[in-house]
């Protein structure tokens, strides 16, 4: 029988629609996170100040968690100038914390530099000046590192995918035996995927608690083992939800004890007694089949119990994500913890029974038709609940469409939008091959007991192939060992392995349809697997919500100390008129907030001075609307002017207009952006 590929035929538009929207909810929302940032401070960023303040208070998005040593002030020569008690001013809304100044600081630059821990569990930090009197050059070095970034970052990172990924495997995969291959409980490779799911969400988690303590502090890997560190982070949020991970995951190791143990021993009695039913006669006792109904009976309860605690404990685990990181903070807080929940859920059921199915389809070619149909079922409503609860999470962490086009949030959720692209065509495919499945099933098998006896018949051939493996072996161990030649016994040992080889292959090539299936699930799960780290850096990325929130509030979570930089720019003018063509060039210094020096040198084509008979300055801060700031420098000498104590208010991108006349009507105004710091 000739076997071509699926067709691409009409199917119904609503399936197609779920699954669109549920994978670009998956997109815009995945696991991101909700860092607070820093939206304001007095004083403000570049400010020079007449007189000393008494204190310097930061305010902020939303809540954090700050120490004595969060905020601290440093006079020009890096000595902390502030008590070092922090002060809490939070009143409703507003989210502001300061520190209290000495008395009697001279003139000079000051730098206030500041590390906090967001709600939702991520490290942030910054730096800004201000100035006293007038701006100073400073020895105050600032960590070029990024909060919560370095090694423990990188470290923190794979933790974080590790146990992601952990928690998809273990709940998806456990999922699949119960609701859709129950003799699943008894094979091999999916028994040592669970298991594998366990132990890497166990470690990862021990790892995350462990290197908690430098992550969101100094940094250094060798604080993760400092035990007065690891103390101050179970006292956290964040070190409780890890705590109770742990020991949600001892509860799930009892679960996965009796689903591989007495659950698969139930499988195996069951499969027994059909056997045995299969071959009773018509004259045999009722007493085997009182046993049998009994069993079967067990097995339902059993069955009923497992699903019951499987929910309850992956309930938790999930819940343990959702009550210390993003969906605990920021808007609706009590809707999206949740909808988090089910969200992490949806995803386990359909990414980790998509790795169950895929091995079992690699390992395992008795995997039962049904079983595909049931996951297939399983993995619409995983979509179904995905579309809600991702639809909604994505209008609470974007906001709107300009933070997905003009943030660093929203241009990885494009990267992603792409990859999404790709996985809706795969999953089409694995759709449609499940269909094929399934109709050649039908047709193949007209009844059940028909069906029954072709998949015992193929067991049986296993089985019988298995046993001359195990001849051939034996075979090939006793001549090798009767031989004294290791060359020839390795060679017939190579033999070997290409027969067995050869034998598992046609095994797995006799369904065709089977195989394309595999082929395209193996596909969809790289991509999977792909999508799932780009939303792991999404967990340390600001989302566009709060990162336009903070542009609005003229704040700036990583708001850094900009060094002396004076401006110097050279613009082309032409008046019009006689001798009207040639260059200004300006210079401002130290190019920074507060009080500048102001140069300009008018030059004409040659390069030598142009006498003008005036020329004018202005400064613009478009983006805070203020100016223009008139500036009529003073004539020093022949294409020379200058201005001292020019004062710009604000740092920020400013306009700077020079106007050139040379002659009473010939003039021309010229115009750059310029970055004062």
């Amino acid at each position: 029988m000739t076997i071509t590929a699926p067709r691409f035929g009409t199917a119904p538009l609503l399936r197609l629609l779920l699954i669109t929207a549920a994978l670009l909810g998956t997109v815009l929302t995945g696991t991101a996170s909700a860092h607070a940032a820093l939206t304001g401070s007095n004083p403000k960023d570049g400010a020079v100040l007449a007189t000393a303040p008494k204190d310097v208070t930061l305010t902020f998005s939303e809540q954090v968690a700050l120490g004595n040593d969060s905020i601290r002030v440093l006079d020009p020569k890096s000595k902390r100038v502030d008590t070092g008690e922090l002060n809490n001013l939070c009143s409703g809304d507003i989210i502001k914390y300061g520190v209290t100044l000495h008395a009697g600081l001279p003139d000079g630059t000051y730098t206030v530099a500041w590390q906090a821990v967001s709600a939702d569990s991520h490290p942030i930090a910054g730096a800004f000046t201000f100035s006293i009197g007038a701006p100073s050059k400073t020895a105050v070095e600032l960590p070029k590192q990024e909060a919560g970034g370095g090694l423990v970052g990188a470290l923190y990172g794979i933790a974080r995918y590790a146990a992601y990924a952990g928690f998809v495997v273990l709940v998806g995969c456990a999922a699949f035996v119960l609701a859709c291959w129950p003799r699943g409980a008894n094979a091999r490779p999916v028994q040592r995927l669970v298991v594998q799911g366990w132990v890497t969400l166990t470690a990862a988690t021990l790892a995350m608690l462990l290197l908690r303590n430098p992550y969101t502090g100094s940094g250094e890997v060798g604080d993760a083992f400092d035990l007065a560190g690891l103390q101050a982070v179970l006292a956290t949020k964040t070190g409780a939800a890890l705590v109770s991970r742990l020991l949600l995951l001892g509860a799930a190791a009892l679960f996965i004890a009796v689903l591989f143990g007495a659950y698969a021993k139930r499988i195996t009695d069951a499969d027994d007694d059909a056997e045995s039913d299969a071959g009773t006669t018509t004259g045999a006792t009722t007493g085997t089949g009182a046993d049998a109904q009994e069993r079967a009976k067990e097995q339902k309860d059993l069955s009923f119990g497992l699903a019951i605690g499987g929910t309850v404990v992956a309930t938790g685990i999930a819940a343990t994500w959702a009550l210390s990181e993003h969906a605990s903070t920021g808007i609706q807080p009590g809707v999206a913890m949740p909808v988090d929940v089910l969200h992490l859920l949806a995803v386990a059921a359909w990414l980790g029974g998509l790795v169950a199915l895929l091995v079992a389809l690699h390992r395992t070619p008795a995997l039962d038709r049904s079983a595909v149909l049931r996951f297939s079922r399983v993995a619409f409503w995983s979509v179904v609940v995905l579309a809600a609860t991702g639809l909604y999470q994505s209008w609470r962490q974007v906001g709107s469409w300009s933070a997905l086009t003009g943030t660093s949030y929203g241009r990885l959720l494009l990267l992603k939008i792409g990859l999404v692209g790709v996985l809706i065509g795969v999953a089409w495919i694995s759709r449609r091959w499940t269909a094929r499945l399934s109709e050649t099933g039908t047709d193949a098998h007209a009844d059940t007991d028909t069906e029954a006896e072709a998949i015992a018949d193929t067991e049986a051939t296993a089985d019988t192939e298995a046993v001359g493996d195990a001849d051939a072996d034996a075979a090939t161990t006793d001549s090798a060992q009767a031989s004294d030649d290791p060359v020839r016994a390795a060679q017939l040992a190579r033999q070997q392995a290409a027969v067995a080889t050869a034998k598992r292959k046609r095994v797995k090539d006799a369904d065709p349809e089977r195989a394309g299936l595999r082929r395209s699930v193996l596909t969809e799960a790289g991509v999977a697997v792909v999508l799932l780290a780009v939303t792991t850096v999404l967990t340390s990325t600001e989302p566009g919500r709060t990162e336009e929130q903070a542009a609005r509030a003229g704040g700036s979570q990583a708001s850094t100390a900009v060094p002396d930089r004076p401006v110097d720019i050279t613009l082309p003018f032409d008046t019009g008129g006689t001798d009207g063509k040639g260059t200004a060039r300006l210079t401002l210094s130290p190019g920074r907030s507060g009080a500048n020096e102001l140069h300009l040198w008018v030059n004409r084509p040659n390069g030598r001075p142009l006498d003008a008979p005036e020329v004018k300055v202005a400064f613009t801060l478009t983006a805070e609307k203020i100016g223009p700031l008139p500036v009529v420098p003073d004539r020093v000498a022949t294409g020379h002017w200058s201005a001292s104590n020019l004062q710009i208010p604000l740092p920020g991108e400013w306009r700077v207009q020079i106007t050139v006349r040379t002659s009473d009507i010939d003039q021309s105004t010229v115009e750059k952006n310029v970055k004062i710091g």
